[in-house]
């Protein structure tokens, strides 16, 4: 399976510069450490509202990244299914997807420079702990973690911090939990910095 977002330069000309101005206009300071080139994949949180979504794809086109995400299937149908494969969406049918992280580590291996963006949590509300199989496609792929955040307190986001997985998931999991930890959500309520966990 290969991945390539519409060539329409003009576009994405005209909705970077919307995006720029979006965050401007809002407020919003935007990092990026991530690497210029390769593949890499993106964890995003906190996730507690459906506004982040917008957000973060105006800060990928901002930040000049051609990121794919995973979307339920159902998002794709209809008028709205074109924009969001435009936008780097890729369906995903969970029932009938039982070997995920495999699937996705086969996408790494046929793909040069893939970026693909995951939100462990899974949802908008608040969970105990978060899934892991994010740290497994990592490693499997034997690419980076780019950790991207949502700072609503301080209005910073984007890609802060780049971790290669090591021998030691435990280790590296708190790292990345110590990382998210000062984040704070457009819903604080919904956001439990406590990630750590062994759920696949």
């Amino acid at each position: 399976m290969h991945f390539t977002i519409h060539n329409t330069p003009g576009v994405i000309h005209a909705v970077r510069l919307l995006s720029w101005l979006v965050l401007k206009l809002n407020g919003w300071k935007v990092i990026n450490v991530a690497p210029t080139n390769g593949s890499y994949l993106i964890v995003a949180a906190p996730h507690t509202s459906n506004w982040d979504f917008p957000l973060g794809i105006a800060m990928a086109f901002h930040m000049r990244l051609e990121v794919y995400f995973i979307g339920k299937h159902t998002l794709f149908k209809g008028p709205a299914g074109p924009i969001m494969r435009w936008l780097g969406g890729i369906p995903l049918n969970r029932e009938a997807s039982k070997n995920f992280v495999d699937t996705s580590i086969e996408v790494y291996a046929n793909n040069k420079n893939l970026i693909l963006a995951i939100a462990p949590e899974g949802t908008r509300d608040s969970v105990a702990r978060w899934k892991t199989g994010f740290y497994h496609m990592a490693k499997g792929a034997g690419v980076p973690l780019a950790l991207a955040y949502f700072d609503y307190a301080t209005r910073t986001g984007g890609i802060g911090k780049v971790l290669k997985p090591s021998a030691n998931m435990a280790a590296d999991m708190q790292v990345i939990a110590d990382f998210y930890r000062p984040m704070v959500g457009k819903n604080p309520s919904n956001y439990n910095p406590d990630i750590t966990g062994t759920q696949t």
